[in-house]
């Protein structure tokens, strides 16, 4: 059972008398201690432990390394009163703190009622424990308002999935001003740091670290969807935790809207996360009987530095997020045709692509925008999902069937939840954009907002995309989404509803791609946003692999990609090859270069093969066969972040390990040497040191001297030194385990 399939509802029977149970399969052990009523879930090397206090209130108690299963947890005991202005309840971990009782810390829940009244304090209702599940129920000392809290932990890594449900049993309305999918407390320390990812357009994925101070840090997006400015990970750690070392407790937020992570130290010292929808502009309101269910919040603990939290974090999403969980299918060589031709496609000229992106092994062909309607710029036809019949005459089918002829399978892209004002969609249904009534409709790349919420926009997409999928052999969807939201009204409903709309949106888009994904099972989708607008563990459940960034620029990418590698695996990340000088900063690089910079995700093509050269095809055609030998490794492998090119590093290296370690991929990179220096020696890592490797060169070349076969201990310990001199120079190595 999938926590994140109770999202809406959740309907447990009734497990009385049931005082532990250990599960196997993909879940951890959970153990429920009656007499102090301490529950546990353990799992990968991780133990998390909550209980319920002597006030009834639910408490955080500890979450780190395993513990031993002989070792007994104390019942959690409030935190005593500091002062009339730090009170007990102010001070106390509490696992859901709602707003109200006295507390006046971030809450993760917050109401109102009819009569005015916005208090609400929770307290312990029971519990039900089943399938590696942990489900606690909460309710206020007055009122009938429910709220179940649902926590499973994976059995492989320790990652702690976690939500919250707010159920309306009164006879009056209930307004959720606030709801979180969890609250996390880390005891006193006084050198907590706190990682996290910001950035913008074509600069995505910026790693941030600082350290916890008194007030609050609010990481968020208020732009109705997942946005560039920041993304819902984030890491706390401390302050001498480096790479391989030292503790890390992590997390991300499930959800592809607007989300808030607010990050904050109690009176005492003691860090507090909250992590769930963000409260700006936010209000749904519950009518009796109605529900409200919280994202997913997704924790875990490395005792061994930010790399092991990677590792982990990858490994969790590529068998248990991911569409194809717990085995995805390894991603296709990609080729895209934006670069090339722009909006001008048509037959013809797609072909003559497909034929040259054949030459070089490309196993997916993508027709990327300008294919449907009256669109030759972005001006116009958005919303208009039907092929423009001077550019294909004949329809799609002739296109498809030479791509499927040449070895490739055929993708397309899409923006659906967007429309042009210039479109037919929208001159016969302009009520369906998110607007305010009456108030000016702000454009963003000539572009708005359909309201994915209303029911009649979400049968409209589900038929069209569902037609353009049966009438043709598509693959694959590029699906993009170029703007943020403004104007966030839907007038169609009462005034006081018209905030659900931030929910709703979301929910239907998940619904639409899993019902799209449900009618074409071989389909795989694209998460896209304007480059890494909508990257998280929400819309990864439904997509197969993501956008990073537009910037396509090779220097740039190797800090877009470290960045994002902490977050996220390296499985999902498209990384293309593109033309030289790169668009974004006119910087010149070498065809190698740019191949060695994006083999270390999903290998992609969009540069304009129409201007290279024989040398270009033969060097790429080399190349992609090369990846092809390395891809599950490094797409399911364990990546290992030898050389980080943050804070101005000249120089960066990763280093991708199978399972079985009979196969490792370093990649190295320089920006530019000077002054004759010497490269320094890169040491490996997570090699069987008993084992003999033999190296073999991909690209560039290895120090002379260096042995052309070593024990793992000699990789790791002694390292190898890459022959890189002059400016933006890379090489790559495969090293394979001798039988």
């Amino acid at each position: 059972m999938d926590i994140d399939k109770t999202r809406r509802t959740v309907c447990l029977g009734l497990l009385g008398g049931i005082a532990a149970m250990a599960t196997g399969g993909a879940y951890g052990s959970v153990t429920v201690n009656k007499g102090t009523r301490v529950f546990r879930l353990d799992g990968g090397g991780v133990t998390y432990a909550f209980g319920v206090n002597g006030d009834g209130r639910l408490q955080t108690l500890y979450w780190g390394s395993a513990l031993s299963m002989t070792d007994e947890l104390a019942a959690p005991v409030a935190t005593p009163e500091n002062s009339s202005n730090e009170t007990s309840i102010m001070l106390t971990p509490f696992e859901f703190a709602a707003f109200g009782g006295g507390t006046m810390t971030e809450p993760a829940l917050k109401v109102r009622f009819p009569d005015g009244v916005r208090d609400l304090d929770l307290r312990y209702a029971g519990h039900e424990v089943e399938a590696g599940r942990i489900v606690v129920r909460l309710k206020d000392v007055q009122r009938a308002v429910h709220v179940t809290l649902t926590y499973a932990m994976d059995q492989a890594t320790g990652i702690l999935s976690r939500s919250a449900t707010v159920e309306n049993r009164t006879s009056g309305w209930v307004h959720v001003d606030q709801l979180a999918a969890a609250g996390i407390n880390l005891p006193y320390a006084d050198d907590y740091q706190l990682s996290f990812l910001t950035g913008r357009w074509a600069g995505e994925f910026a790693l941030q670290t600082r350290p916890v101070t008194p007030g609050s840090t609010v990481i968020e997006s208020r732009k109705g969807e997942t946005a560039h400015q920041a993304n819902p990970w984030f890491a706390l750690s401390r302050a001498d935790t480096e790479e391989e070392s030292g503790p890390v407790w992590f997390g991300a937020l499930g959800w592809s809207g607007s989300w808030r992570i607010s990050v904050d130290l109690d009176g005492l010292g003691g860090v507090r996360a909250t992590a769930g929808y963000n409260p700006f502009d936010f209000g749904y309101r519950l009518k009796p009987g109605d529900s409200l269910a919280s994202p997913v919040f997704y924790g875990g603990f490395s005792d061994a530095g930010f790399g092991r939290a990677s590792r982990m974090f990858h490994r969790y999403q590529r068998t248990r997020i991911l569409p194809g969980a717990p085995a995805p299918r390894p991603r296709p060589v990609l080729y895209n045709s934006w670069e090339a031709t722009a909006f001008a496609v048509d037959e013809p000229g797609q072909i003559a692509l497909a034929e040259q992106a054949a030459r070089i092994g490309v196993e997916r062909f993508v027709v990327d925008d300008g294919w449907f309607g009256a669109r030759d710029s972005d001006r116009a036809g958005l919303g208009d999902w039907v092929v423009n019949p001077k550019k294909f005459p004949h329809g799609l089918g002739p296109l498809i069937r030479r791509v499927n002829d040449l070895g490739m399978e055929f993708g397309l892209w899409v923006e659906p939840e967007m429309v042009n004002p210039d479109s037919d969609l929208y001159r016969a249904h302009p009520d369906w954009v998110i607007h305010f009534k009456g108030r000016p409709r702000t454009e963003a790349r000539n572009q708005l907002v359909l309201n994915l919420a209303r029911k009649d926009v979400y049968d409209y997409l589900l038929k069209t995309l569902d037609q353009l999928v049966s009438n043709n052999n598509i693959a694959f969807l590029k699906w993009d989404h170029n703007r943020t939201w403004s104007e966030p009204g839907w007038p169609d409903i009462a005034p006081d509803e018209q905030q659900k709309l931030y929910v709703a949106y979301v929910d239907n888009l998940y619904k639409l791609l899993a019902e799209l994904r449900r009618r074409h099972p071989k389909l795989e989708i694209e998460s896209c946003a304007s480059g890494g607008g909508r990257v998280d563990l929400g819309i990864l459940r439904y997509t197969d692999q993501v956008w990073v960034s537009d910037n396509t620029d090779p220097f740039d990418r190797l800090a877009i990609q470290d960045g994002f590698s902490r977050a996220y695996a390296p499985a999902i990340m498209m990384a293309w090859v593109t033309d030289s000088p790169n668009y974004v900063n006119r910087r010149v690089t070498s065809l190698e270069y740019r191949f060695l910079s994006s083999m270390q995700g999903a290998l992609g093509i969009g540069a304009n093969l129409k201007h290279w050269t024989d040398a270009d095809f033969t060097l790429a055609k080399r190349l992609v066969g090369e990846y092809k030998a390395i891809r599950a490794t490094v797409q399911q492998g364990n990546l290992y972040r030898l050389v980080s090119p943050q804070q101005g590093s000249p120089r960066s290296a990763t280093l991708s390990v199978s399972d079985d370690r009979r196969q490792a991929v370093l990649f190295a990179f320089l920006h530019s040497s000077t002054m004759r220096e010497t490269q320094p020696l890169i040491r490996l890592r997570g090699l069987d040191p008993a084992a003999t490797y033999a190296l073999r060169a991909i690209s560039g070349m290895a120090a002379k001297g260096t042995p052309a076969r070593a024990s793992g201990a000699y990789w790791m310990g002694h390292g190898l030194q890459a022959a890189l001199n002059g400016d933006f120079q890379a090489a790559a190595f495969v090293l394979e385990a001798q039988t």
